[in-house]
């Protein structure tokens, strides 16, 4: 049922329709915005991605193909890769070493217990570096492995052996 009503906006978005726009944004921001802050973990950065993510959405919003997905996901799609973009762009200009972002905040662990908080890091810093980012990237960014893939500048082989090992090995050192 959600779908058809943004179905029905995005149509009229491509129609032109403002007041369809506007209420498309109020319906879906708020997941797009928890998108890009748990992607960028700035809240300025996260805004900014959302606003580019609807300026993209309203110029391209006659494009939507609906055997491809939702309206919602492909609006996500958008927001994601806007957010991949301004990654990228923070980290050439070296205003945040986005790479440094591995230990996990409280709020990715809000659901275990301290004990169990202080395991998982301790496990995280048992592994590789590039195997720690990969799969923070892929697990608490939301990243697919083609965009850990980009991210990390290497081969697509090459990102799903460290997640896939890293993974192992942290089930081992947490006794899983």
């Amino acid at each position: 049922m959600e779908h058809e009503e943004h179905l029905k906006l995005l149509g009229k978005t491509a129609a032109g329709d403002q007041q369809a726009f506007a209420r498309l944004y109020e319906a879906t921001s708020p997941q797009l915005y928890a998108i890009c802050l748990k992607m960028l973990r700035r809240k300025e950065w996260a805004e900014d991605a959302v606003q580019d993510a609807y300026v993209k959405i309203w110029h391209n919003a006659g494009e939507y193909r609906s055997g491809l997905g939702t309206v919602l996901t492909w609006m996500v799609s958008i927001a994601r890769y806007r957010s991949l973009d301004m990654l990228r762009f923070y980290k050439v200009r070296n205003e945040q070493d986005i790479d440094e972002q591995i230990m996990l905040s409280d709020d990715d662990l809000q659901d275990l217990s301290t004990a169990d908080k202080k395991q998982l890091n301790f496990c995280l810093d048992e592994l590789e570096d590039t195997q720690k980012q990969a799969i923070h990237l892929a697990f608490y960014c939301g990243l697919s492995h083609q965009e850990v893939t980009t991210h990390m500048d290497a081969p697509l082989g090459s990102t799903k052996s460290l997640i896939r090992r890293g993974l192992q090995l942290l089930k081992r050192c947490l006794g899983i």
